[in-house]
């Protein structure tokens, strides 16, 4: 296996994600590989102030959250993915600039702009899993399981990230129906991981 491998699980809310990014952490660890997970926003400070803002959406403007994304990002990568990698570990990220691409270009910036922006500075994933799903059913997901904040959930708003989500396209892109049961999606994404890992 080459020096470090970094996968990402990416989609709209309600979509599966941190779900998925730890049954996988869990099924790579049993084969005794050496895993660790992240998740965007992080635990630092930029990413509590995201949560914060998260709970007032007219608090923030779309750029001032591309900003605040930008600074926990690169903290992130500095701070946990770069030295992960460098240990060889296989880093699990839930999340990661593709969601910043989606949420904040179906708010009006420029994509290519902020994919520019975030190839200046972030590691280049080897796979990204991107779980695809109705953003009624998402929501329905999530309101069965907890209040959230109203930031990313209005559903005409998901409509619009999960087109750009739709839009990634390349080798290392894995759409996914998330519709399906958890361990069907689980199996599937397992599967892929090993046979680039072991190919």
């Amino acid at each position: 296996m080459k020096k470090g491998f970094l996968i990402v699980i990416e989609g709209i809310d309600g979509a599966g994600k941190s779900t998925q990014a730890e049954m996988l952490m869990n099924r790579l660890q049993e084969r005794g590989f050496d895993v660790v997970y992240f998740r965007e926003p992080s635990g630092s400070r930029w990413g509590r102030e995201i949560k914060r803002k998260a709970l007032d959406p007219d608090s923030i403007t779309p750029e001032e959250e591309l900003e605040l994304f930008q600074k926990d990002r690169k903290e992130n990568v500095e701070k946990n993915l770069k030295p992960a990698l460098e240990k060889n570990k296989i880093v699990v990220l839930d999340r990661y600039y593709f969601s910043t691409i989606a949420y904040q270009g179906a708010k009006g910036i420029d994509e290519e702009r902020i994919k520019r922006m975030n190839e200046e500075f972030a590691v280049e994933p080897d796979l990204v899993f991107i779980l695809d799903i109705d953003p009624h059913e998402g929501l329905d997901r999530i309101k069965k399981r907890r209040k959230k904040d109203r930031l990313f959930e209005r559903a005409d708003y998901l409509a619009k990230v999960r087109e750009i989500f739709r839009g990634f396209k390349g080798k290392k892109f894995i759409h996914i129906d998330a519709r399906m049961q958890k361990e069907v999606i689980s199996a599937r994404i397992e599967t892929t991981v090993l046979r680039v890992l072991e190919g």
